[in-house]
C-alpha cells in the first residue's frame, strides 16, 4: 500500500510554484514534479519478482542518503532533455548584431537551483510516504527501521481538492482578472499552490490530532478482561473521525473501529477477536524463508494461518499484517499478504507476495 503518484506529482507541482521556482528558471515545475515522484523507480525491482520487489521498495530511494542521488538523476535527465532540445547559434546572424542580450532566467536553466529543489521535491515524497501506514526506512543503510505516521490513507480526496485547487484555479481567477482589466501581482499561480501546500499541512494536523485522540481511546479500556499490550490505530479516506484499531493483548488481538469524535470504541458493535496460537514447525520453516524474514521485518501485527496441502503434498503458510486487514477489505486478503508453500520436509516449494508467484530460481538467494 503505497501512496499512489499522483499525489506526489501534484505536490512537486505546488512546490515549483509556491517559491516562484518557475520563474527563475527553465524547467523548474518539469524538474519538480518528477523529482517528487522519482523515489518510486525503485519499482523496476519488481522485474526479479515479487518477493524481490517487496524487498527493495521503499529502500534506498525513499531514505536519506538516497535523495541527492535521485535528485542528480533527475537533473541530469532534464540536462539530456534540454541538450536535445538546444538549438545551436547561428553565426550569421550572431556577426549581424553587437547588441548584449540579458538572457530571461525563466527561459536558462540554472543546474544548481534545480538541484537544490529537486532534492527538496524528493524529501517531499518521503514525507508524504511517512504519513501512511505503509511506512518508510528514511534512516536506510544505517537503520533499517520501519517508520511511519499512520494519518493518512493511501487515497486522500481532500488532497487532491487541495493540490489540483492550487494549481487550477489561479489560471481561471487570472482570466476573469484580465477579462475585467485588473493587474496581476506575484508570480502567476504562487498564491495559490501555497493555499494549497497549507491545507495540506493543516489536514495533518488536524489528522494527527484525531489519531492522538483515537489512540488514547483504545488504551483507556480493557479488552475481555485483559489490558492492552500494544495499539494502533489506521485511517480511512475522506473521513478524520473514523479509524481502524489493532489492539494487542497477551492471548488475542482485537480489531475495532474507533470515533475519535465522541470518542468511542467499536460504536457499531463489529469487533473481532484473533486468538494468538502456538507456533508448528510449518510456521517456523516458513517463517526462516527468504520471504518469511522480509514480510516479519515489515509487519507490525504480523498473523500466520497453516493449511494441510495434498497437491502438491505439505503445507501452505499464510502471512497476513493486521493493520491492512480492514473490515471493508477482508473479502480480497490478497493485498500486501503473502504465502509460503512447504514439501512434508519442510522445504520451501514456492512463494507468493500477494497474488503473485516468485520464479522457482529466485526462491532464496543464492549463496
Amino acid at each position: 500500500m503505497l501512496l499512489e503518484p499522483l499525489t506526489h506529482f501534484l505536490t512537486g507541482a505546488c512546490i515549483s510554484r509556491a517559491t516562484g521556482l518557475n520563474k527563475r528558471t527553465l524547467y523548474a515545475t518539469t524538474t519538480c514534479v518528477l523529482a517528487a515522484e522519482a523515489a518510486d523507480l525503485d519499482m523496476v525491482a519488481y522485474f526479479g519478482g515479487p518477493i524481490t520487489g517487496f524487498e527493495h521498495h521503499r529502500g534506498i530511494t525513499h531514505a536519506f542518503v538516497g535523495v541527492p542521488l535521485v535528485a542528480a538523476f533527475v537533473v541530469g535527465f532534464m540536462y539530456l532533455i534540454w541538450r536535445w532540445r538546444r538549438k545551436p547559434p547561428d553565426p550569421f546572424v550572431a556577426r549581424a548584431t553587437d547588441k548584449i542580450v540579458t538572457p530571461d532566467p525563466a527561459k536558462t536553466p540554472n543546474w544548481g537551483l534545480l538541484y537544490g529543489f529537486a532534492c527538496l521535491a524528493g524529501l517531499s515524497h518521503i514525507l508524504l510516504d511517512f504519513t501512511n501506514n505503509y511506512g518508510v526506512r528514511p534512516l536506510e543503510p544505517f537503520s533499517y527501521k520501519w517508520f511511519s505516521w499512520d494519518i493518512i490513507f493511501i487515497f486522500e480526496p481532500l488532497l487532491y481538492i487541495f493540490l489540483l485547487g492550487g494549481l487550477l484555479l489561479p489560471s481561471l481567477f487570472a482570466l476573469i482578472n484580465e477579462e475585467i482589466g485588473g493587474r496581476r501581482k506575484g508570480p502567476k499561480g504562487q498564491g495559490g499552490a501555497v493555499v494549497a501546500l497549507v491545507l495540506m499541512v493543516a489536514l495533518w494536523g488536524l489528522r494527527d490530532y484525531q489519531h492522538r485522540r483515537a489512540i488514547a481511546t483504545l488504551e483507556a479500556r480493557t479488552y475481555h478482561g485483559e489490558e492492552p499490550i500494544r495499539v494502533s490505530a489506521y485511517p480511512y479516506f475522506l473521513n478524520p473521525f473514523k479509524w481502524y484499531g489493532v489492539v494487542e493483548c497477551e492471548s488475542f488481538f482485537e480489531q475495532v473501529l474507533v470515533d475519535s469524535l465522541t470518542p468511542e470504541v467499536d460504536p457499531s458493535g463489529a469487533s473481532t477477536t484473533r486468538f494468538k496460537r502456538e507456533e508448528t514447525p510449518p510456521d517456523l520453516a516458513a517463517k526462516d524463508s527468504r520471504l518469511g524474514h522480509t514480510y516479519l521485518d515489515w509487519a507490525q501485527y504480523p498473523l500466520t494461518e497453516v493449511e494441510r496441502t495434498s497437491d502438491p503434498p505439505g503445507y501452505l503458510v499464510r502471512f497476513y499484517d493486521l493493520r491492512f486487514d480492514y473490515p471493508e477489505l477482508r473479502r480480497n486478503r490478497m493485498t500486501l499478504s503473502a504465502r509460503v508453500q512447504l514439501d512434508e520436509q519442510l522445504k520451501v516449494v514456492t512463494m507468493f507476495f500477494g497474488a503473485r508467484q516468485q520464479r522457482p530460481d529466485l526462491l532464496e538467494p543464492k549463496q
